[in-house]
């Protein structure tokens, strides 16, 4: 019997994958890691929205999906070579003077965009363009993380409340429209927030974006379905609202007038859904087969620890800058009292305001109200900031627990004249049990007169960076009227013109004290 020699041939060995890609990937993740302690208050302001409205509560289900799609390509991952990425270092450098100047400006919706793309631009410089595009889609898809939207809200209850005033004409309803309030003969309705159908867009965007990316392959599809998804529930909360209207005209006031008009609400909108994805699945495209690329040994680069500890280095500057920016004064100022001349033709009058805000910090204030014969009441109110920080400024949130009983009528922006000056003021009409008031409201920041807020944010950025004005005042005109009359526009305009000199004058000392 022949006996074969023992083979002499070395045994090939087979080199762990997991363990060395894991190595190669722990730059990005101590960047990541950095970040996210770094601009901790800024991402907790998130959560904090996240959890405190209805409306934003998806971002705490975006997270979780976008490293699911991450970890659903982890086999095409494990075949990407690492290559850092000097346009990562560069991007990140971008978002963190956008952070800075939405910090200093006070604009947390800004920051928190720049924060959460700090993430996937820390990933493109410590592991490279190749892996951040293979994972394009689920990076982006963070940015629906960020609670973002209720700058839509104006237009889209007056979109909602034009629709169903046209619905119900077209359908031979008589009906009466005031503002977003409209009169049908059953009984008398408004469009608030609620029905604005902002949530339902921003849960289509979300849910379309996911399905497009999920079930078609090329890029047009992808955004025609997006557009769709973004388009279709504005138009299906206008039917919504019109069939909510009729139920309870038909049911003679009795359904769809509580909290079940916001169930049917819900169900109409998971049944528009169903009925979008059903649709979609008509040119739904087969994903091609993943390429099973060969996992080779990648070993951690130095240019991935260089680049990591960039990443820091640029990310540690800019909260630090912001909270040199932001330190309040050491020595504050003192609190000279407003001193504000009372206009020729105009008696000052111990009659409250109508309408009274509540102001932020700790503004040095004047409340006066005037009156000429045969012209409604007129309130002044001024609340002047000697320097802004977080919480206490012309456009900071009202104290925690404020509650306004008066109801947002209507809301635009106007140009009128302060005597020589062509100003434009926020018009706003409230209304409660009391009556109701016309409002004009503008800011004065750096020096400019404004009734923009994001003039205004700009403006306080630009007077922080550059050292220079950083007072800023928030003046308002306020008028009461009855249900019978006109706002009493023309008695603002009168009054403003006799009172801006003086204005002018008093918000100019305030600012030498």
């Amino acid at each position: 019997m022949n006996t074969a020699p023992a083979s002499t041939t070395p045994t090939a060995r087979v080199t762990p994958i997991r363990p060395a890609r894991g190595r190669a990937a722990l730059p990005a993740l101590l960047a990541l890691g950095a970040i996210l302690a770094l601009y901790h208050d800024t991402f907790w302001s998130m959560i904090l929205l996240w959890s405190r409205s209805q409306t934003f509560a998806h971002g705490y289900v975006i997270v979780p999906l976008s490293a699911w799609l991450v970890w659903r390509q982890r086999a095409q991952l494990a075949a990407v070579p690492l290559r850092p990425c000097g346009a990562g270092l560069v991007l990140l450098l971008a978002l963190g003077l956008a952070w800075l100047l939405a910090a200093v400006a006070d604009v947390p919706v800004v920051s928190q965009y720049a924060a959460t793309a700090m993430l996937p631009a820390a990933l493109l410089a410590t592991l490279g363009w190749r892996l951040a595009r293979a994972i394009a889609f689920p990076l982006a898809y963070l940015m629906l993380a960020v609670p973002f939207g209720e700058v839509f809200l104006p237009p889209l209850i007056d979109f909602t409340a034009r629709f169903t005033v046209t619905a119900l004409q077209l359908t031979g309803v008589p009906v009466f429209r005031e503002n977003n309030n409209f009169s049908i003969p059953s009984g008398n309705w408004s469009v608030v927030e609620a029905c604005s159908g902002l949530r339902y867009v921003i849960a289509s965007l979300a849910l379309g974006s996911l399905y497009a990316y999920l079930n078609y392959r090329s890029l047009t599809r992808r955004l025609v379905f997006i557009g769709i998804s973004l388009l279709l529930p504005i138009l299906a909360n206008g039917v919504r609202a019109y069939l909510i209207v009729m139920i309870g005209h038909w049911s003679g006031m009795r359904l769809a007038v509580g909290v079940d008009h916001l169930v049917y609400g819900w169900l109409f909108f998971g049944l528009v859904s169903l009925l979008l994805f059903w649709g979609g699945a008509h040119w739904r495209e087969e994903r091609a087969p993943a390429a099973k690329g060969a996992a080779g040994y990648f070993p951690p680069r130095p240019g991935a620890t260089m680049g990591a500890a960039a990443c820091v280095a640029i990310a540690v500057c800019w909260p630090l800058l912001a909270a040199a920016l932001l330190a309040a004064p050491a020595t504050p100022a003192a609190a000279w009292p407003l001193a504000i001349a009372t206009p020729i033709g105009w008696r000052a009058m111990p009659t409250p305001p109508p309408w009274r805000p509540a102001h932020a910090g700790a503004p040095r204030l004047f409340v006066q109200s005037y009156q000429r014969a045969g012209a409604a009441t007129v309130s002044l109110q001024l609340a002047w900031y000697a320097s802004q920080a977080k919480g206490s400024g012309p456009l900071a949130l009202p104290p925690p627990g404020y509650e306004d009983e008066w109801a947002l009528d209507g809301v635009a922006e106007r140009t009128v004249m302060a005597g020589p000056k062509v100003l434009t003021v926020r018009q706003t009409l409230l209304r409660s049990t009391r009556g109701r008031v016309l409002v004009w409201r503008w800011y004065r920041q750096g020096g400019i007169d404004t009734g923009n807020a994001f003039a205004v944010k700009l403006l306080l950025a630009k007077g922080k960076l550059l050292g220079g004005d950083a007072s800023g005042a928030d003046i308002i005109l306020a008028a009461p009227y009855d249900d019978r009359e006109a706002p009493p526009e023309a008695t603002l305009a009168a009054f403003l013109s006799a009172m801006w000199p003086a204005i002018d004058k008093g918000l100019r000392d305030a600012g030498r004290h």
